[in-house]
């Protein structure tokens, strides 16, 4: 019979497809990697600059005239710092920050057309700041110390008098507050308010000018920040 040979070779391929199947093995199944969403971090260190605006508190020395006391100010500068992201909301961190001041001056005019002028020309603070993070926002407060470049003088017309007091207006503390917004991978903007104290302090000399009593320096200041920010953690750390 002609088919007889046709049958038999497929009978003899048939009886070698399980062979075959057995020397290619099972194939394995593979599941879809579970999705991962980015996480926001704010570990890192950090440059950047700011603006912002500065003035002085409306203070009054034994009733004596003080001028410019409530004159604002224009500001602009520089800061760095570091932060720690934990637990995982968390942030501590350290901060510097420079400012320097646009013009202006607090004068103090005393009886005898003596006027005592401090112009103060910059603003340095070294901070903390602990903050809670809501993914690309921080909401923070900060604190530590702070420094004051002053030039100060008095005057008597156009002739410089000799004086002292009993403590600087150099050295002082720095408390603040404010929210910090990561727009982009490594950027983020703030805006935030730091009040600088430098205390109370009274004249030694002249004697004349020692019954007149105490005045107070400080400033109080609004400032909108832009910083690069360098990650130390992952900015797509996974979340499943």
């Amino acid at each position: 019979m002609k088919f007889l040979p046709g049958i038999v070779a497929l009978a003899a391929f048939g009886a070698t497809v399980p062979a075959i199947a057995a020397d290619l093995g099972a194939q394995p199944y593979a599941k879809a990697p579970a999705y991962a969403a980015p996480v926001d971090s704010w570990t890192g260190f950090y440059i950047g600059g700011h603006v912002g605006g500065a003035i002085s508190s409306n203070e009054v020395v034994s009733g004596l005239a003080i001028g410019n006391s409530h004159e604002g100010r224009l500001l602009g500068g520089v800061q760095a710092g570091a932060d720690y992201q934990f637990a995982p909301n968390f942030l501590v961190g350290v901060e510097g920050q420079y400012s320097w001041l646009g013009s202006g001056n607090n004068s103090i005019f005393f009886p005898g057309g003596f006027v005592y002028t401090d112009d103060r020309r910059a603003l340095a603070s070294l901070t903390g700041r602990v903050g809670f993070a809501l993914g690309p926002a921080l909401l923070y407060v900060k604190g530590g110390y702070a420094y004051s470049d002053n030039r100060e003088t008095l005057a008597l017309g156009n002739l410089p008098i000799p004086f002292a007091f009993d403590s600087s207006h150099s050295n002082g503390f720095t408390a603040g507050a404010g929210l910090e917004y990561m727009f982009a991978r490594n950027w983020s903007s703030r805006i935030e308010y730091q009040y600088y104290d430098f205390g109370s302090s009274r004249f030694v000399a002249p004697i004349a000018f020692v019954p007149f009593g105490s005045l107070r320096d400080d400033e109080h200041v609004v400032k909108a920040a832009v910083s690069y920010r360098f990650n130390w953690a992952s900015p797509a750390v996974a979340r499943y």
